[in-house]
């Protein structure tokens, strides 16, 4: 398995254990890992049966909301970690590294509908019913097009109770 971690994150991967399929031919990743699994499975020649995203990044903030996140995380980039963490559900900083204002820039830009132009390749998208990240309406029906979409009840934005 090939996992992508998250913004400003890395090991997080056991946080998961419960939803990864943890074979081979399968890639995953979570929030901002799911925008990067999507790209790397629909750029690489490898093999791949199936991708699972979960909590994929899914916003449809406007122009005026990005520039007031990235203005903030300019502003105090440890601060604007540590509430995102917080507002995400795992305040424990363990799983936190170095990330810069492009990687931000990204996540919130990123164009999902590209999934459209995977062929071949079975899709999971795991969503929590209490994310407060992610625009959880709109990712459930985006994603119900092209996934199976699982819906865990009570669990964050890092799929926790």
């Amino acid at each position: 398995m090939k996992f992508f971690s998250g913004f400003c994150l890395c090991n997080e991967k056991e946080l998961f254990a419960d939803y990864l399929e943890d074979r081979e031919f399968v890639v995953a990743g979570f929030s901002k890992g799911a925008q990067i699994a999507l790209d790397y499975v629909l750029n690489t020649k490898k093999r791949v049966d199936k991708l699972q995203l979960l909590s994929p990044a899914y916003f449809n903030y406007t122009d005026k909301i990005i520039k007031m996140n990235l203005i903030a995380f300019e502003k105090d980039k440890k601060a604007y970690i540590k509430n995102f963490l917080k507002k995400a559900g795992l305040p424990d900083e363990k799983y936190v590294c170095d990330c810069d204002i492009e990687e931000l820039k990204e996540l919130f830009t990123f164009d999902w509908e590209k999934i459209k132009h995977l062929k071949n390749v079975k899709v999971e998208v795991f969503l929590g019913e209490y994310d407060k990240i992610s625009a959880l309406k709109a990712a459930y029906e985006f994603f119900r097009n092209y996934a199976d979409v699982y819906f865990i009840k009570k669990a964050n934005h890092f799929l926790r109770s």
